[in-house]
């Protein structure tokens, strides 16, 4: 009967849990290479050729719609915040095009033999909840039976055209600000093995739960010229794909991101998660400078981040004001943590990291 039913945890029910469930980036590309190309479609100003973080299709001379999904299983327990951070994770990717969200729809996956109505109910709740705060509507879904619980969004944004962010626009010279700290693989994994103290934890939900909403400010402002979020592959895997998009280096001060709390403690101490493994497997080859680098470090560098910040490409000139900007918004953490510069494709890393 359902009144008798036990109630797991929700990680307990699944293999991985947030953006760590991403594939791997290498295995990705393999598994893309074969993929159609859409250049064919006149009205597609984004597509899937340099692993952007949404498609855009031009509506008219004043208006693109911007469209990406996103979902992945528990990297809490807790249901509602469990659908807090998947919705704000799904709409990251609205806000790192520059764009306004108007819409989305909830992708719903879930072992409905072991959970109570009553949890996937409240999964759903935290979602909407987030997409309220964002000014929008959960306008409808679709759901499965599933072995494990998959939870996220289908999410639909408007930009003007001329002010798309894209993460292949960086040039020369520009300065590269991370809005929000990194850790959030470690802590999750360091939640799992029952190891992540109050204040950690709360700290985890504050940063996954937070709306980068500061996206939408940025689309077409002065000397904004690349943006991406940072989510499964890491701050280096995201920095890799800006740096192949305009076919420049990426220089990344390793000690310049600010960490969540606890999360250099315990990286210090082997926390990690196998998802940091598999991406620096995936595009280590592409690193220059990681053998003078803490191995704590690089895993911090390569550590999935489930609703992480925006990675901004800017030119210096600006580079002051859009740091006080995303301050005054709300992002404490932001930072420079590099800048891009002329030379072989690729990222480059400086500073020790001890």
């Amino acid at each position: 009967m359902q009144d008798a039913l036990e109630v797991p945890r929700l990680t307990s029910l699944a293999h991985g849990g947030g953006c760590g469930c991403k594939i791997a980036p290498a295995a990705l590309r393999e598994i893309l290479a074969g993929m159609p190309a859409a250049g064919a479609f006149a009205g597609l100003m984004v597509g899937t050729e340099t692993s952007d973080d949404a498609a855009v299709w031009r509506l008219n001379d004043t208006q693109a719609l911007v469209a990406t999904t996103d979902f992945f299983m528990p990297v809490v327990d807790d249901p509602a915040d469990f659908g807090r951070i998947a919705a704000a994770n799904a709409l990251s990717d609205v806000y790192a095009m520059g764009a306004s969200p108007i819409l989305a729809l909830a992708i719903v996956g879930m072992p409905v033999g072991r959970l109570p109505a009553a949890t996937i109910g409240a999964i759903l709740v935290g979602g909407a909840e987030v997409c309220a705060r964002a000014g929008i509507p959960v306008a409808g879904g679709h759901s499965i039976d599933s072995v494990e619980p998959i939870y996220g969004l289908v999410a639909l944004g408007v930009v003007h055209p001329d002010k798309v962010m894209t993460n292949r626009g960086a040039r020369p010279g520009d300065v590269l600000i991370l809005t929000k700290a990194l850790g959030v693989g470690v802590l999750s994994a360091a939640f799992k093995q029952d190891r992540l103290a109050p204040e950690g934890y709360a700290a985890l939900i504050a940063s996954t739960t937070q709306l980068n909403t500061l996206g939408t400010e940025l689309g077409g402002a002065a000397g904004v010229h690349a943006m991406t979020d940072v989510t499964g592959f890491g701050l280096i895997g995201h920095a890799l794909e800006m740096s192949r998009g305009a076919g420049l280096c990426v220089e990344i001060d390793a000690e310049a991101p600010a960490l969540l709390p606890g999360a250099r403690a315990l990286a210090r101490e082997g926390v990690r998660t196998g998802a940091s493994t598999r991406n620096w497997a995936s595009y280590g080859a592409e690193v220059r400078g990681a053998g003078d680098l803490a191995e704590w470090r690089l895993d911090l560098l390569t550590d999935p981040q489930t609703s992480g910040g925006l990675l901004i490409a800017v030119a210096a000139s600006e580079s002051d004001a859009v740091l006080r900007l995303a301050l005054d918004r709300g992002f404490a953490a932001s930072s420079i943590v590099g800048r891009v510069t002329e030379g072989p494709v690729g990222v480059a890393l400086v500073g020790t990291g001890g």
